[in-house]
């Protein structure tokens, strides 16, 4: 199939499927006699692997590493586990720095609610942050 046909097939544009050649997320694809990009079923299959990759929150790096490991006959499972569970990590942690930020900014409001903005100053620039000094 053309590259257009892929897109299609996989609901991406042309310009996606050329990036991931670049990034080595896809083979360099078979030219036909007219010089145009030619796929077979297996890029559909391999397209649709980054999109479900992406998905679970891996980068492009990640999954090439992934990808990388496939194409040299190796089994990538537990690379995949590896890097699934340090994802969950990373996403724990900014949830609870998140829960840390809004925690200060209810703080931060409650104390804007008491301020009299005819008290800020040109000094404080904005009282409201001032105030947490």
């Amino acid at each position: 199939m053309l590259i257009g046909e892929l897109a299609d097939a996989a609901d991406l544009p042309s310009q996606t499927i050329r990036f991931y050649e670049r990034k080595g997320l896809l083979p360099p694809p078979e030219r036909g006699a007219n010089g145009y990009r030619t796929y077979d079923e297996s890029m559909l299959t391999r397209l649709h692997f980054v999109q479900t990759a992406q998905a679970a929150g891996l980068t492009l790096a990640e999954i090439r590493s992934i990808i990388d490991l496939r194409d040299d006959g190796n089994v990538p499972c537990a690379h995949v586990a590896t890097l699934l569970h340090r994802k969950l990590a990373d996403v724990r942690a900014r949830i609870k720095n998140l829960a840390a930020l809004e925690a200060e900014l209810e703080g931060v409001i409650e104390r804007s609610d008491r301020l009299d903005p005819a008290n800020c100053t040109d000094a404080e620039i904005c009282h409201i942050l001032s105030a947490l000094g």
